[in-house]
């Protein structure tokens, strides 16, 4: 199987572009190249463009696995935690470039960046496991509550509540929508705009801002888990 991701540099920015010919679902092999490519950027000291082809940013968690069984399903929904955790601590400034559909788990990544640019078009932006009946986990609810403006908690979440790219922005998933042609662009351009920072100054204080969402998480992960694995028993 050929990689699901590809890495490159742009003017000394990491661009990390998901791209596994369908629509891009968080499997195994996808969370393992994505680790690997931020363990990248991170030791080459670079800011970071995650992005997908067009249309197609992230459909979400691999519902061929999420279904073939419990254990499977357990151990892709923890792995994927880890890598959200992973995306929203990065050291670097993460910039999303939201390329298209960014659904449930693709919808999280999205809101693990530091900035999102999302493009325009008939594209649908949010977290819909109500709707597909499944709990949100505890660690994505702490995600948006960090990162989703309050007016739009309960509709993004409760509500199942999907969004257009201009919708989105008013929900607080992306920082601002641009024509598809220029997503990649502003994306790279900013990411080489954030990656001038002061590297220790931008990855402390990022640090500082975060650390009480992110201590939220990692105790929302352990209840996630252990929630699971009752229903293993």
């Amino acid at each position: 199987m050929s990689e699901p991701l590809s890495y490159r540099v742009d003017r000394e920015v990491a661009v990390i572009t998901m791209d596994d010919g369908k629509a891009n679902a968080l499997g195994p092999s996808m969370l393992r190249a994505l680790d690997e490519a931020l363990g990248r950027a991170e030791q080459e000291g670079r800011a970071v463009v995650l992005a997908g082809r067009a249309g197609k940013f992230c459909a979400g968690f691999d519902l061929k696995v999420m279904m073939s069984a419990p254990t499977a399903a357990r151990d892709l929904v923890l792995d994927g935690a880890k890598l959200f955790l992973r995306l929203f601590e990065h050291p670097r400034p993460v910039v999303i470039a939201c390329t298209g559909h960014a659904v449930a788990g693709g919808a999280l990544l999205v809101l693990c960046g530091d900035l999102r640019v999302g493009t325009e078009g008939p594209f649908m932006i949010g977290l819909n496991e109500v709707a597909i009946g499944l709990t949100l986990p505890r660690f994505a609810v702490e995600l948006a509550r960090e990162r989703l403006s309050p007016r739009a908690m309960g509709a993004a979440t409760v509500l199942a509540t999907m969004y257009a790219p201009n919708d989105a922005a008013n929900a607080g998933y992306l920082d601002e929508v641009v024509e598809a042609d220029a997503v990649l662009e502003r994306a790279i351009s900013e990411a080489q705009r954030l990656g001038a920072l002061p590297a220790a100054a931008f990855a402390g204080t990022k640090q500082r801002v975060r650390e009480t969402a992110i201590s939220r998480r990692r105790e929302a992960v352990k209840r996630d888990a252990a929630d699971m694995d009752a229903s293993l028993s």
